[in-house]
This record gives C-alpha cells, sequence and structure tokens, in this order.
C-alpha cells in the first residue's frame, strides 16, 4: 500500500513548476488530488492527465486563492469529489522584484494577498474538515535568511508566511492537524527560466555547497514526507530544501 493510499490533497497553484511536482509526487503515493489553478486550465488538466496515466485520481479547479469564495470553492470541491480532506499544500505564489524607488501599493498588495493572504484563507476553509493527523504544507522560501537586493516585498511575504506557520501549529496542534513550511531554494521551474543564467541566479547558484539549483520533484520529495505519517511528529517547522543555501 502506498504511503497516502485513501488520502485526499488539495495543491494550490499545481498547474505548473514546483506545485506540479508536488501533485504528481503525491497522486503517485496514493492521494487523490484536487489540481488548482488560476488562469491556465489547459495547464492544470495536462497535469490531471499525467496523474491519470500513472493510475491515479485528479480533478483541476479554477480559483483565485486570495479570494474567500474561491478559496471555499477549492475545499467544497474536494469534498463533493473525494468526501473527505486530509493534505492541504499551500503552494500558490508569486515573486516580483524591485528595488525601493519602484515599489508600488498596487504590487505590494498583490503579493501579501497571494502569498500571506491565499494560504490563511484555503486553511481557514480548509480546518473544519481536516482530521486527527491532517497535514497543511506551506510552500515559503529562503529569501528571508538571504535578503537579497530588490527583494524586499517578496521577502516579506516569506517571513510572513515563516510566522504563520509557527502560530497555527500552535493553534492547529490540539486538533491534531499538522502545518509545516518548506521553504526552496533556487529551483528550475517554467516561472524562475527567464532568470537562469542571469547575475542574480548565477550569484545564488554559486552560494549552494551542493553546487546547481533545485529540480522541482526534489521539493515534492520534501512535502511528500511532510504530508505522509512518517512526519507525524513535526509541526511548526520550517525545512530549507535549498541544498544547503543560507
Amino acid at each position: 500500500m502506498s504511503k497516502l493510499t485513501g488520502k485526499v490533497a488539495i495543491v494550490t497553484g499545481s498547474s505548473k513548476g514546483i506545485g506540479a511536482a508536488i501533485a504528481k509526487a503525491l497522486a503517485a503515493a496514493g492521494a487523490s488530488v484536487v489540481v488548482n489553478y488560476a488562469s491556465s486550465k489547459e495547464a492544470a488538466e495536462k497535469v490531471v492527465a499525467a496523474i491519470a496515466a500513472g493510475g491515479g485520481q485528479a480533478i483541476a479547479v479554477r480559483g483565485d486563492v486570495s479570494k474567500a469564495a474561491d478559496a471555499q470553492g477549492l475545499v467544497e470541491a474536494a469534498i463533493e469529489s473525494y468526501g473527505r480532506l486530509d493534505i492541504v499544500v499551500n503552494n500558490s505564489g508569486i515573486y516580483e522584484f524591485a528595488p525601493l524607488d519602484q515599489i508600488t501599493e498596487e504590487a505590494f498588495h498583490k503579493s501579501f494577498d497571494i502569498n500571506v493572504l491565499g494560504p490563511l484563507l484555503v486553511t481557514k476553509a480548509a480546518e473544519k474538515h481536516l482530521a486527527e493527523g491532517a497535514s497543511v504544507i506551506n510552500i515559503g522560501s529562503t529569501a528571508p535568511l538571504l535578503r537579497s537586493e530588490s527583494t524586499t516585498v517578496y521577502t516579506a511575504t516569506k517571513a510572513a508566511l515563516d510566522a504563520i506557520t509557527g502560530v497555527l501549529a500552535k493553534e492547529l496542534g490540539p486538533k491534531k492537524i499538522r502545518i509545516n513550511s518548506v521553504n526552496p531554494g533556487f529551483t528550475i521551474t517554467e516561472g524562475t527560466g527567464s532568470y537562469v543564467g542571469s547575475d542574480f541566479a548565477e550569484n545564488l547558484i554559486a552560494q549552494v555547497p551542493l553546487g546547481r539549483a533545485a529540480q522541482p520533484e526534489e521539493i515534492a520529495s520534501v512535502v511528500l514526507f511532510l504530508a505522509s505519517e512518517d512526519a507525524r511528529w513535526l509541526t511548526g517547522e520550517l525545512i530549507n530544501a535549498s541544498g544547503g543555501l543560507r
């Protein structure tokens, strides 16, 4: 029996990149997965098709995680389709870098709405359906450790998510719901592809003790561990999946 047989998972922002890799990994381990997307239904359906081709179960559900109604809709889709909810992966996020003199109110609120409010709304909607032993996994970043120039807003959102993980571990612990954060370093995805070869990316990779960027599947394997019973004694932890980048 696979580690997650009979479990049901929601993975936000899972039509591509790290989210898609996580959805596929959870499905391969036996979970039924809600693949969430904000704009590209086609990309989400490709992830669902890949899961089905491997013998897994998944559905694609559109939703903007920064909207309470959409967050609730994601949870309702999981319950209506599969009858339960055991795993929530808050992966949706954006990264827009700018120096101080180019920060705008609009960009600030957009980043905080998706990167901070989104995980809160999805976790809030899911809470009453999560049974004892359930796992919530936030996808953070090593940005708060690195504090790179021109990443003020993005770094602030991920620092906030670290804090949320710790606070909710205490709040949800009595209900036997675990919450942890996986904080990747530079990872090769569709979104980061434009940075490959840039001074920004090369500088980060040069600081990685293991000498390279991560692949999405390497982040997914850490999420899979946290979603499983193997991590039943872990909550409130920030796991830096960064090849040693600090």
